[in-house]
């Protein structure tokens, strides 16, 4: 009767260890992406980026920030944006070099946002590019003379972010 209690102690412990490793694995996924939903209806993903940007002579560094968003109300439905420290000297659109897991580069033309320090595009599509995807490289210039800027992300996680902000937008997943 005691080795029953004995083994029936055992599965349960095991159980409880299994489903405490299973929550942190989650929270550890979840943890890497911030979550918002600003006053306007405007539901937020954030994600900082696996490498840092040098500014000023190497005196100042930062991870740039990769955020996703979904308008519950409102166009354009989906939006994903760069914030950065440093603005950018372009005023309206700049060409982003983008790279997904590794595969061959492509152009995509950005918005410039506020003084230059956020770079946006909207639409599902680039959304929906990355859903699969592990890895995301951007690279743009900062200006005509200044170099360029690259920020690399690691996007585990990103479809369960997708899912929970369309959850929250009430529409579907790009």
């Amino acid at each position: 009767m005691s080795l029953f209690f004995e083994t029936g102690r055992a599965v349960a412990l095991a159980l409880v260890l299994a489903f405490a490793c299973d929550l942190a694995q989650a929270d550890a996924l979840a943890g890497e992406w911030r979550f918002g939903t600003d006053d306007d209806g405007l539901v937020t993903a954030s994600l900082h980026g696996t490498n840092k940007l040098i500014t000023g002579g190497g005196a100042l560094s930062y991870s740039p920030v990769l955020t996703i968003a979904c308008r519950a109300d409102g166009e354009p439905r989906w939006t994903e944006w760069l914030q950065l420290n440093d603005g950018v000297s372009a005023s309206r659109k700049i060409t982003m070099s983008v790279t997904v897991d590794g595969g061959g580069k492509f152009d995509e033309s950005w918005s410039v946002g506020s003084r230059g320090r956020m770079l946006v595009r909207d639409g599902a599509d680039g959304i929906k590019r990355l859903v699969p995807a592990n890895r995301l490289s951007l690279s743009w210039r900062f200006g005509l003379l200044s170099g360029r800027g690259q920020a690399d992300f690691d996007l585990a996680g990103l479809e369960e972010a997708v899912e929970q902000i369309a959850g929250s937008c009430r529409t579907d997943p790009p």
